[in-house]
């Protein structure tokens, strides 16, 4: 049975799969069609002459999630919350992320003051019981909310955390009294103290719940109809996949459930050719995506804000460390009001694209300057299915934002390059260098559609001496999907100083969490759990992540895990006071339910060297010199290629400068040695 992955991006739906049998591999790629996004994958699916009866797992990774939220296209939501806790989510929090900028605004909230209503009820941070829960109230409520019309409700009780009985006593009654809407509480999404982020996640997760359910729901009964009876799994933003039953339950985990793919399979590509430590730079056709991996393992972050740290949405759910920026192969390039020139983060997307899609696109893009530039080619884009109108570009280009500038089409394109790889290259930083590592020791895995033309370059400027361009870089993040466990986060606060902690009750709970876990975890798949204690000294706000052995958690061995607290700290602050008092917050549990794990076979070794064309392309200046173009499918394991050359396949174009040199692994990845790093 064929494993097949699709990932939705805001320019094209990518397509992979792979066939045990045959251990081949075949892919498709599809414009993205946002009224209704499954066409795509269905299109993508009969490019690829794929029968849905012949398919075993469908992993999905899609942008609806994050989309639905950025653009506002929600559910009408009501959020029910303890009486005296009305305004919180409306004042969220008091710090000033920009201090500096008069025209900082906070989040919008994603529902009106009258939307929120209080009732009595109460426990305490211990989980007792202080005030019985007032259902002939809540019930008042239900019918005030019918009123209103509302698509979805949140119910978020102060310390449901530590007690949901409540929480559970109002979800029965208002999904019998509003049995359209959609329902989140609160402990079913996120077991943690903090009111205001907490209550944040679970708005998000019914303001999305209703378009985003009704997608994966439409997703299954779709395939369905035509006859498929496999597994179906919903990539999560943390790194692994879920059940769609658990999805439309926690739809909030699908944030970003597109590009971890693509950080996943860059950490198996990296350990897998010995090299532990990379970077994950994925650049698509709306966005570039930097991510860190060390140790083979992605950075993950608890929470981050979907828009931004300042003025966006919190969501407190594990997720794989990304920094995103607005600068894709559709990226927009723009003269501002003062006449410099601007990349993004506007996007021409899939509709209409780039000029040079000829889809009616008027605006010069980043993809358009590539074609101008010679480093695209016009007449092999997607394997010749699309040809690109170079003239059209150049016009575009010439008129918008070289005439403004006084250049020509051949500088203003360079210009953009320019200024998108400098956007770029701050978040590679923000993810290495901002967190104390030095990206000269690591490796750059480059991904996405648009990421093998610029990653050179990337690299180039922050001194990283290797850059990896694996196999199918134009689907890589769909490729990472069908490497990828299943993987379920759970947290519950315990706050105690550790020497104080009573170690039989944080057993208990791990246990519990692991029981819970192995309901969610498909029965044939191994179970793995990681047990993590939240640490920090006495008086911190913010804490470290520490695992925990079985050993440990089962003798309560305080000392282990206070020296492992003190090493992380040291590492990551460069310093730490072991004689200081250190504190329990959380305690987690990471549950992963191995899948089968795909190897790329080996490639051929080589026979005679491949025959390249010439292109003319433009590099370092604004002369065009004659440059091989080889076709990707016709290297061989152990080539060597000096730079300058393009690497042209289905998808994308990896650009070689002079002065670089290039390598084919063994299993078909092209390893480029940076000049000047």
């Amino acid at each position: 049975m064929i494993f097949l992955a699709v990932d939705i991006g805001g320019t094209f739906t990518d397509l992979i799969a792979y066939d045990p049998q045959t251990k081949g591999f075949l892919q498709a790629k599809s414009l993205t069609t946002p009224r209704d996004p499954v066409e795509g994958i269905l299109d993508c699916m009969r490019k690829a002459k794929i029968a849905a009866p012949d398919v075993g797992h469908f992993i999905h990774g899609s942008t609806t999630a994050i989309n639905t939220l950025i653009e506002r296209k929600g559910a009408n939501v009501g959020l029910i919350v303890t009486r005296g806790t009305r305004d919180v989510y409306l004042i969220g929090r008091g710090n000033r992320p920009d201090a500096y900028n008069i025209l900082f605004n906070r989040p919008t909230p994603l529902l009106p003051r009258s939307a929120i209503h209080e009732i009595n009820e109460r426990m305490y941070a211990s989980g007792e019981v202080r005030e019985k829960i007032d259902l002939k109230q809540l019930r008042e409520v239900c019918k005030t909310l019918k009123k209103q019309g509302v698509d979805a409700v949140a119910v978020c009780f102060l310390h449901a955390y530590a007690n949901p009985a409540h929480e559970q006593a109002a979800g029965r009654i208002v999904q019998k009294m509003l049995p359209k809407a959609y329902v989140s509480l609160s402990h079913e999404i996120l077991r943690e103290y903090r009111e205001y982020e907490r209550i944040s996640t679970t708005v998000v997760n019914s303001y999305i719940g209703p378009k985003v359910g009704g997608y994966v729901r439409d997703l299954q009964k779709r395939l369905a109809g035509l006859n498929f009876k496999g597994e179906l799994a919903i990539m999560q933003s943390n790194g692994g996949v879920m059940a769609p039953s658990t999805a439309v339950q926690r739809l909030v985990m699908m944030m970003e459930s597109g590009p971890v793919g693509g950080i996943i399979a860059g950490a198996e590509v990296g350990k897998a050719l010995g090299y532990r430590n990379v970077v994950s730079f994925d650049m698509g056709g709306t966005t570039a995506k930097a991510s860190l991996v060390r140790d083979g393992e992605p950075a993950m972050a608890e929470g981050y804000y979907v828009g931004g740290y300042a003025s966006g949405h919190p969501v407190m759910m594990p997720v794989v460390d990304v920094v995103e920026v607005g600068a894709g192969g559709g990226s927009i390039a723009w003269i501002d009001e003062v006449g410099a020139l601007k990349v993004g983060p506007r996007s021409a997307g899939a509709d209409p694209g780039p000029i040079c899609y000829r889809l009616g696109g008027k605006q010069p893009t980043i993809t358009d300057a590539n074609v101008i530039l010679g480093r695209i080619g016009a007449e092999d884009f997607l394997g010749g299915e699309m040809s690109l109108d170079r003239d059209g570009a150049t016009a575009g280009m010439k008129s918008l934002v070289g005439a403004p500038l006084k250049m020509d089409a051949i500088a203003a394109a360079r210009a953009v390059i320019a200024i998108s790889i400098a956007k770029m290259s701050l978040a590679v930083r923000e993810v290495s260098v901002a967190k104390g590592y030095d990206p000269r020791d690591f490796a750059m895995v480059a991904s996405g559609g648009a990421g093998p033309p610029h990653a050179v370059t990337v690299a180039r400027e922050l001194n990283i001496p290797t850059v990896i361009i694996p196999r199918f870089p134009s689907h890589f993040s769909a490729l990472g999907m069908v490497m990828t466990d299943e993987r379920h986060d759970f947290v519950r606060t315990y706050f105690s100083e550790l020497g104080d902690a009573d170690f039989t009750i944080l057993r208990r709970i791990a246990g519990e969490m692991q029981t819970e876990a192995r309901g969610l975890v498909s029965r044939d798949k191994k179970l793995d759990a990681q047990v993590i204690f939240d640490l920090r000294y006495v008086g911190q706000e913010f804490a470290l992540q520490i695992p925990v052995t079985p050993r440990q958690l089962a003798k309560g061995d305080v000392k282990a895990v206070r020296a492992s607290f003190d090493a992380m700290h040291e590492h990551r602050y460069a310093h730490s006071s072991k004689d200081e008092r250190i504190e329990i917050i959380n305690i987690r549990l990471i549950a992963l339910g191995r899948r089968t794990k795909l190897s790329l076979p080996d490639i051929s070794a080589a026979r005679d060297a491949p025959k390249p064309t010439t292109r003319a392309v433009v590099f370092d200046d604004n002369k065009a010199v004659p440059t091989n173009v080889y076709a990707r499918d016709d290297l061989r394991r152990g080539q060597n290629i000096k730079g300058p050359a393009l690497i042209v396949e289905y998808g994308t174009t990896t650009v070689i400068f002079p002065g670089d040199a290039l390598k084919v692994a063994d299993t078909g990845e092209l390893i480029v040695s940076v000049r000047n790093a």
